[in-house]
This record gives structure tokens, sequence and C-alpha cells, in this order.
């Protein structure tokens, strides 16, 4: 199933900066509203300007949320219940990473990836789901990651839980086809935004960034595949060319094959 972008209302997570920021700026032209979605109402208020530049009869609303939370989450849904705005796109960017050890990460970085990576992107989910099966032909667009493909040392808990994030999109894909609702996941490599910024730790702990050069595309690329993905009825799309590459690479490479070349990886880290 297609979903066309044109005059969509879209709530975007995650939509202070980086590719949320990004999605809003490329729906911008085109949607009639957007609704904006992150902690910090300052940074939001920046990007909202930047969009009403690009198209003055955009409506552009803020919801100051902190979807790690079951305050936040409650909060979006409550929001929409009482707007008159109905969304009919739903793209769930909201997430965070953790670089380094799980045996030093701390407990609460741990809960925190979880609750916004998983419980975040499907409890949303679920909760809006009535709302988009209201205003269908509708869309879900989950950004997941090429770590989804392969376990990562020192980022276990994020690789995982966008491991999680391909696989559920998957699913439900299948699940809302019916319903006329179109579900895609973009997996990006590596992309300048604010994430290995806050993925590090206090203490300056960071991880094995051999290679990433070749993976690396900018975050207008990601999100162009990504909206194009959904306009086209794909359920998943790998963006540029050394992703699309590793992507089936990592996925039949043997797993004894994979735990080798991992293990060589970490310990050389660790030198």
């Amino acid at each position: 199933m297609k979903f066309p972008t044109h005059d969509c209302t879209a709530i975007i997570t995650g939509a202070s900066s980086g590719l949320g920021a990004e999605f809003a700026r490329q729906l911008a032209p085109t949607a009639k509203t957007l609704i904006l979605v992150a902690r910090r109402l300052e940074a939001m208020e920046v990007v909202k300007a930047e969009l009403q530049a690009l198209k003055a009869d955009l409506r552009v609303e803020l919801v100051v949320a902190d979807l790690s939370t079951d305050e936040g989450r409650a909060a979006l849904v409550s929001w929409v219940g009482a707007s008159s705005v109905k969304p009919n796109l739903l793209i769930n960017n909201a997430g965070l990473g953790d670089y380094g050890s799980f045996a030093s990460a701390s407990e609460e970085r741990l809960k925190m990836q979880i609750d916004v990576n998983v419980s975040a992107l499907v409890l949303l989910s679920r909760a809006l789901l009535p709302v988009l099966m209201k205003t269908a032909p509708a869309g879900i667009l989950n950004v997941s990651s090429l770590a989804s493909t392969l376990p990562m040392p020192d980022l276990a808990v994020y690789a995982a839980s966008k491991s999680f994030v391909s696989s559920f999109s998957e699913a439900l894909a299948i699940e809302l086809e019916p319903h006329q609702i179109q579900v895609t996941y973009v997996c990006p490599g590596p992309t300048p935004t604010n994430f290995s910024k806050t993925a590090k730790r206090e203490d300056g702990t960071d991880t094995n960034r051999d290679g990433q050069g070749l993976l690396r595309i900018p975050a207008s690329q990601v999100v162009a595949q990504a909206l194009s993905a959904l306009s086209a009825g794909k359920t998943c799309v790998f963006p540029g060319l050394g992703v699309s590459i590793a992507a089936p690479l990592f996925w039949h490479m043997p797993r004894s094959l994979m735990r080798w070349v991992l293990r060589r990886r970490h310990s050389e880290a660790k030198v």
C-alpha cells in the first residue's frame, strides 16, 4: 500500500534536531499540519520558525513531552485526543544510545534506552492507532538502524532495541495493511546528528568508529529515502549505497564468522 505524504498531518517524535527536524523540513512544503514532539521547547520553536519560513500557511503544533516516561507519553496522547488536529502519519523517530560496556552502564541509562527506543514506539503506535484507522489511508514510519542487523559490543542495548523495532515493524506492516495503514521502517547507518554526542558517557567513553566513513550519509538523504519508501509502499529501506550493501552481508554472514569479527574489533578497540 502506498502512502502519499502530500497534505499529510504528521506527528514527529524527537523533532527538536537531527533526523526529526529533517523529517519536518522535508514534509513542510507539502504537508498540511506538523506536530512536533520533543523535550526541548526552545529547540522546537527554532525548528517551527524555519518550517513556517518554508511554507507560511503551514500549521505547526509543538508538544513538549518526555517520551521515556508514562506521563510524557500520556501527555501526547491526551493532546491528540483533545485537539481538532487528527494525524494520518506517525513518525517514531525519538531514540538514544549509550557508548560503553554493558557491565559499566548505569541502570538509569539502560532503562531510558528501552523506554524511548522500544516502549515509546510501541505504546504510542498502539495508543494512536484508532486515530490513524479513522484517518486512513495513513502511515507509520519507524526509525530503526543498520545496528539492528547485528549485535554490537559496547552498544549492546541500542542494537538490540533497534532489532526489536525492525522485527516489530515487519509484523505491524502485515497486520495493518488491511486497514490501509502503510508501515515503513528505515535503517540508517552512521549519520551526522547529535546521536553520538548524547550517546557518549560523562567520562568521555566512546565506541570504535573504524569504517564508519564508508557508511555515513547526510540526514537529508536518510530522510528523503525514508519518505520515498513510505510513499512507494515499501516496508524497509537501507539508505545509502554503503548501508544497502552492508545490511545483506550482515544478515547472511555465518554467526561464527560474525562473532570472530566482532571479538577482534572489540579487542582492538580496547588496546
